[in-house]
């Protein structure tokens, strides 16, 4: 990355996390996705019981490697194999001692946004897990709610459904249809089984200081 452009994203970077601590959530900072994994390591106490949504963040800096070196008590969604494995799954993460996601948006006043189709991730968010390990490229950082809104019916949501192989009209026009409404609400969107943005979470200030740690990478991660 050219020097000039990655003084002006650290800069940026660092106004958020300061903004994050203000809102008692923690922050650290990671230059590259090499990063990421020894940051995580030290917040993960050893055989400590650990889970995690569906990140391609986590996935990009290693992060399965760790979890599955043996040194923790992995509750690995991937081996899940019927329907009724996937829900255990996703209530024992509940009283996980660490719960690792990404998130669709952070403001630059230190707030999380993240919307859900089956919001087992953004339940765990908001409660439950002792421990909540929020990892995202600076693409991640917009300036407000209503561009963490956008970003969401643009970049995050329709990948994702094409990732997931869901028939919604993002996954085949690439943004929401709901961004070419002039009166659009923030849960304006498709209909059908196929949605994926059916509930959303802001994090603002925490009541409990610490419990979310925000690693914020100096390199594009995800969607």
């Amino acid at each position: 990355m050219n020097e000039n452009k990655k003084t002006i994203i650290e800069k940026r970077i660092n106004k958020v996390g300061e903004n994050l601590k203000k809102n008692n959530m923690e922050f650290y900072y990671a230059p590259t996705a090499a990063d990421v994994c020894p940051i995580v390591e030290k917040l993960m106490p050893e055989s400590c019981t650990v889970t995690h949504g569906g990140s391609e963040s986590m996935k990009e800096c290693g992060i399965p490697a760790v979890l599955n070196s043996g040194r923790f008590n992995y509750i690995d969604r991937s081996k899940a194999t019927t329907p009724e494995e996937t829900r255990a799954v996703y209530r024992a993460a509940f009283s996980a001692d660490v719960y690792i996601t990404s998130a669709n948006a952070i403001t630059e006043d230190g707030v999380l946004y993240n919307v859900d189709g089956n919001s087992n991730r953004i339940a765990a968010i908001a409660y439950g897990p002792d421990s909540v390990i929020v990892i995202a490229g600076y693409n991640k950082i917009v300036r407000d709610l209503e561009d963490a809104e956008v970003r969401v019916k643009r970049e995050a949501a329709p990948p994702n459904c094409v990732r997931l192989n869901c028939e919604t009209p993002c996954a085949k026009t690439g943004e929401c249809i709901s961004l070419k409404k002039a009166d659009r609400q923030m849960s304006d969107g498709c209909g059908g089984d196929g949605r994926i943005c059916c509930n959303y979470l802001i994090s603002a200030q925490q009541r409990h200081k610490g419990r979310i740690k925000v690693i914020i990478v100096g390199e594009e991660l995800g969607f």
